[in-house]
């Protein structure tokens, strides 16, 4: 027996019909989901942001340590501060750091270093993740940050399309600047910008197709 306190699961059983149709359910709402470049300024409800938030925090995490934190950005000049800061190193990515391969590959979505969405969108969430953590005075290490913190962010993407707002995975390399700029302590290491937001009445975005089951999945075993 443990020495540390459990609880009691809830857990929900579906018939099988009804299984079926919240999985495809959820399939046809996020397959409708799409990164977004072209943000309308209009304000959007900060509360809904709280509420995918608290949402994404409830992703599982390596030994439960939850080593994420999600910093809300609407402040006009600090938005101004991390535009320009991105755009500086996403100028030197392009001229010289990225290989004609890269360059390649993203030419699909028409990129470059201009960075105008910093600015426009009404909020950016910025996710850290804690390589460490304080607890009883003392310093202790969190386990499997990158993948602890890759599921929240996808809860918090999926939780902020749901809710009825576009966002965009943005991640200018390197990404120190935004540690610097909104004075995370030591042990925080920026993981992803968000920009989030309506899109624009004219939004645009690329013609591309995602791959099938089939290329996507290995199935090893029976399936009747």
């Amino acid at each position: 027996m443990s020495d540390y306190p459990f609880t009691p699961l809830a857990f929900r059983r579906f018939p099988e019909p009804e299984m079926r149709e919240r999985a495809a359910k959820l399939y046809e709402e996020l397959a409708a989901r799409r990164s977004v470049r072209e943000f309308s300024d209009e304000s959007i409800p900060l509360d809904v942001l709280d509420q995918c938030i608290i949402t994404a925090g409830t992703a599982p995490s390596g030994a439960h340590q939850q080593p994420w934190t999600f910093v809300v950005v609407t402040d006009p000049d600090k938005k101004r501060a991390i535009r320009e800061a991105a755009e500086e190193e996403e100028r030197k990515n392009y001229a010289e750091r990225m290989s004609e391969e890269w360059l390649q590959a993203l030419a699909p979505f028409g990129t470059n270093e201009d960075k105008p969405f910093l600015e426009t969108a009404p909020a950016l969430i910025v996710v850290f993740r804690q390589a460490w953590g304080e607890r009883d005075g003392g310093r202790h290490k969190n386990y499997y940050t990158q993948e602890s913190v890759g599921i929240a962010l996808g809860y918090l993407i999926a939780a902020l399309h749901r809710a009825g707002l576009a966002t965009l995975t943005h991640t200018p390399s390197p990404m120190g600047f935004l540690e610097e700029l909104l004075q995370r302590p030591q042990n925080e290491r920026a993981y992803v910008l968000l920009p989030v937001g309506y899109p624009t009445d004219d939004c645009a975005v690329p013609d591309l197709d995602r791959k099938s089951l089939d290329e996507i999945r290995v199935w090893v075993g029976p399936r009747d």
